[in-house]
């Protein structure tokens, strides 16, 4: 296991940390299934007929740096809880990347983070690697944790980035202007396992040595 430094907010290590038996994904294994249904460098086109109408094409496409995705999949759940799901299209072949599955900003919780965690640990088992990132300037003040998991030519990462309240730099006024920090963000991304994104939590650990 891998961790940043004490600085770690300890709530936040806690609820890494915690497990629960109860918590699997309703109608159960859904990665599982979902990554049946999909191979990487799929076409858009293929990914649209594969989900027959229950995928969204997007007017805009969204930038994830590496990738792009304007193919989005609603009404998936991991652990029960509601998630959004991205599939993000290789920027130079146009081909399946990663897909990102996300809790929407405002369902950023306690229970949430447990059920997805506990039902990725039934899908998978324990983790492989987990990195915890401390509050600090390399991480936009924003303290994150990384549960990752390889299984096969598959890499499961389970990504948990904190609210902050520190990251006022970037404010017009400073903490006059009100809440500006970075809002929490509850992501399960799925990639060949040769393809984690490196902005990850565990990438950000292994920088600082």
């Amino acid at each position: 296991m891998e961790t940043g430094s004490s600085t770690f907010p300890p709530y936040l290590a806690a609820r890494i940390r915690a497990r629960r038996s109860r918590g699997c994904c309703v109608g159960g294994g859904c990665l599982p299934e979902l990554l049946k249904q999909v191979h990487w460098g799929e076409t858009l086109q293929s990914l649209l007929q594969q989900f027959d109408g229950a995928a969204t094409q997007l007017p805009r496409s969204l930038d994830f740096g590496d990738s792009y995705a304007d193919v989005v999949l609603h009404g998936e759940t991991i652990g029960g809880a509601p998630v959004v799901t991205f599939f993000q299209m290789d920027k130079r072949t146009r081909g399946l990347k990663r897909i990102q599955l996300e809790r929407p900003r405002r369902g950023v919780n306690p229970p949430a983070l447990r059920a997805i965690s506990a039902a990725l640990q039934a899908d998978y088992g324990r983790p492989d690697k987990i990195c915890l990132t401390p509050v600090s300037p390399i991480g936009g003040y924003q303290a994150a944790a990384q549960e990752v998991w390889v299984r096969g030519t598959d890499a499961i990462s389970a990504i948990y980035r904190d609210t902050t309240l520190q990251a006022f730099e970037g404010c017009l006024f400073g903490v006059a202007s009100g809440y500006c920090g970075l809002t929490g963000q509850l992501l399960v991304r799925i990639s060949p396992a040769d393809g984690i994104a490196e902005p990850d939590p565990c990438f950000l650990t292994n920088q600082r040595g």
